[in-house]
C-alpha cells in the first residue's frame, strides 16, 4: 500500500502523520503518478494553519503540490501521456489531494514533461518557484529594460526565481535579505542591488539605486513587516504582487502611498493562472525553454527520505547559510 502523509486537523505540520492508504484508480482526465520526489514550500507550513488560498473541505487531507513521478495509470480520455513517462505536476488547487505520498492521482492537464537533463529531485522543484515568478513578472508586468523591480526576502526559493527571470528579462533587480552574508549569493542571481535590512531606511535606498523613480514592481513574501517600509519608493503605477505571509500576519494597505502613486495592491495566488489554459502554456514552455538553454536551473538545498517530512519542515523553516529547495525522496 502506498504511504502519505496527511494531516487530521489545522494544528500545524508537526501534527502530520505517516499512514497506509489504499491503491487509487485514476478516473476521468486523470492519471497516476509512482511518486519519486516531492518538495516542500512555505505554503505548505500556511496551510496546515489554514492561512493560504484555499483551506481544505474536509481531512484528512494531503500537503503540497510540487512532485515529480513516473506513469503508472492512465484514467480514460487521456490520450497525450504514455505509460512510463516521467512528468512533474502543477501547482493548482488541489484541496485534499496533496503530493505528500508514494501514489499521486493527478489531473492529466496539470503536469509537464519533467526535463529531461534534470534528476527526479531537481523536476520536483522548478514549476512552484518558477511559474510564482513568471506570472507577475512577465505575463502580467511585462517587466523589462528600465523596469526596478523590488524582491522581498529575495533567499526565498520564489524570491531567487523572480531575480533569476527578471535578469534574464533585462529589469534591474533590487533583492531584499536581513542577513550580510547573503549579498554575493543574491548578486549571482542576478540582483543588480541587494539591500540588507529588517525595514528601516529600506525606501531611502530604494531611491537612491533607482536615480529618484522607485520600483515599478514590488515581489513580496513578507507581510505586514515591510510593506510600510517600501510604499514610499513605489514609481508612478507600481504594483505590489503580495504572495506570502513569511511574518504571519496581513498588511494593513500604505493607502497614502498608494493613492500619490496610483498603486495597485494585488493578492497573488499563482494556483488562479496555472488554471487558465492559455497562461498555463505560456509559463510552462518559457520555464521548458529557460532550463533547456540553462538559463534556469533549480538549485537544490538537502534532500529528506519519505520518514523524515516533518524533520524537513524543521530545518525549512529556521534560518539558513544555505539556499534552494527542500526535497523528500520517496525511495521507490
Amino acid at each position: 500500500m502506498p504511504r502519505a502523509w496527511v494531516l487530521h486537523a489545522y494544528r500545524g505540520y508537526e501534527s502530520l502523520t505517516l499512514i497506509d492508504e489504499p491503491l487509487e484508480t485514476p478516473g476521468v482526465g486523470e492519471i497516476r503518478l509512482r511518486v519519486e520526489a516531492f518538495a516542500l514550500n512555505w505554503g505548505d507550513m500556511d496551510i496546515c494553519w489554514d492561512r493560504y488560498s484555499f483551506s481544505f473541505p474536509e481531512f484528512p487531507a494531503r500537503i503540497g503540490r510540487e512532485a515529480a513521478g513516473i506513469v503508472d495509470a492512465i484514467g480514460p480520455g487521456v490520450h497525450d501521456i504514455k505509460l512510463g513517462d516521467r512528468v512533474c505536476t502543477l501547482p493548482y488547487f488541489y484541496y485534499n489531494r496533496g503530493a505528500s505520498t508514494d501514489s499521486l492521482i493527478v489531473k492529466a492537464e496539470y503536469v509537464t514533461p519533467a526535463p529531461k537533463r534534470l534528476s527526479a529531485e531537481e523536476s520536483a522543484a522548478i514549476w512552484m518557484q518558477y511559474l510564482t515568478a513568471y506570472f507577475p513578472l512577465v505575463a502580467i508586468s511585462a517587466v523589462g529594460p528600465g523596469s526596478h523591480v523590488l524582491v522581498t526576502a529575495a533567499t526565498s526559493t520564489a524570491g531567487a526565481a523572480a531575480l533569476e527571470i527578471g535578469r534574464i528579462s533585462g529589469a534591474s533587480m533590487i533583492g531584499t535579505t536581513r542577513f550580510e552574508h547573503n549579498r554575493a549569493y543574491l548578486r549571482e542571481l542576478g540582483a543588480d542591488h541587494v539591500i540588507a535590512t529588517n525595514g528601516s531606511g529600506l525606501a531611502d535606498e530604494i531611491m537612491e539605486v533607482t536615480g529618484g523613480r522607485g520600483v515599478d514592481a514590488v515581489f513580496d513574501a513578507v507581510g505586514a513587516g515591510l510593506i510600510a517600509h517600501y510604499a514610499p519608493a513605489l514609481a508612478k503605477n507600481g504594483r505590489i504582487y503580495f504572495y506570502g505571509l513569511l511574518d504571519e500576519h496581513f498588511p494593513s494597505l500604505p493607502l497614502v502611498d498608494m493613492f500619490q502613486k496610483n498603486a495597485v495592491f494585488h493578492p497573488y495566488s499563482l494556483f488562479n493562472y496555472v488554471e487558465d489554459p492559455a497562461l498555463r502554456r505560456k509559463g510552462t514552455d518559457f520555464v521548458h525553454a529557460m532550463i533547456e538553454q540553462e538559463r534556469l536551473k533549480p538549485s537544490i538545498d538537502r534532500v529528506y527520505p519519505m520518514e523524515q517530512y516533518r524533520e524537513a519542515f524543521d530545518y525549512l523553516r529556521r534560518p539558513r547559510e544555505k539556499h534552494g529547495k527542500v526535497v523528500i525522496r520517496t525511495g521507490l
